[in-house]
């Protein structure tokens, strides 16, 4: 692992750069709630030109950006709920608050629940207080 995966991005512009999100793409926001760090998805916004859609959304989308907590469920459902709009070169950033805190998400069930819902995890970054995987459809290059 690189000096730069425990690096604080300093603006907020920077978290789109970091999720590799451009302007003009489309981004569905699934589980936000008071403990998500609106400052990321405000960065998206900023950057894509648009709102991000929320869950209830029929629209086809780019990026969804998926906040998760240890007691949301299972992993493996919402992942794949999450994949209901994505294009087919689109990717779900799952954000789980990141190692020691409340609601983390081991990265061995990350990994196992992404198999399971036909996904491979391509990145892992911390965002702030948050640990954030990208994952893609099985045999997508990214």
């Amino acid at each position: 692992m690189g000096d730069a995966a425990g690096a604080t991005v300093g603006s907020d512009r920077e978290w789109a750069e970091l999720m590799d999100v451009t302007e003009g793409q489309i981004v569905q926001e699934i589980g936000w709630d008071e403990d998500a760090d609106s400052g990321i998805s405000e960065s998206l916004e900023d950057v894509i030109g648009l709102q991000l859609l929320d869950e209830d959304t029929d629209e086809m989308v780019d990026v969804v950006l998926l906040w998760w907590r240890g007691e949301d469920g299972d992993l493996v459902d919402g992942l794949v709920d999450a994949t209901r709009n994505l294009g087919d070169a689109g990717r779900i950033w799952l954000l789980t608050p990141a190692a020691g805190t409340d609601g983390t998400v081991d990265p061995g069930e990350i990994a196992e629940s992404a198999q399971i819902a036909g996904l491979v995890q391509t990145v892992s970054t911390r965002l702030g207080s948050w640990q954030g995987a990208c994952l893609v459809a099985s045999g997508t290059k990214r």
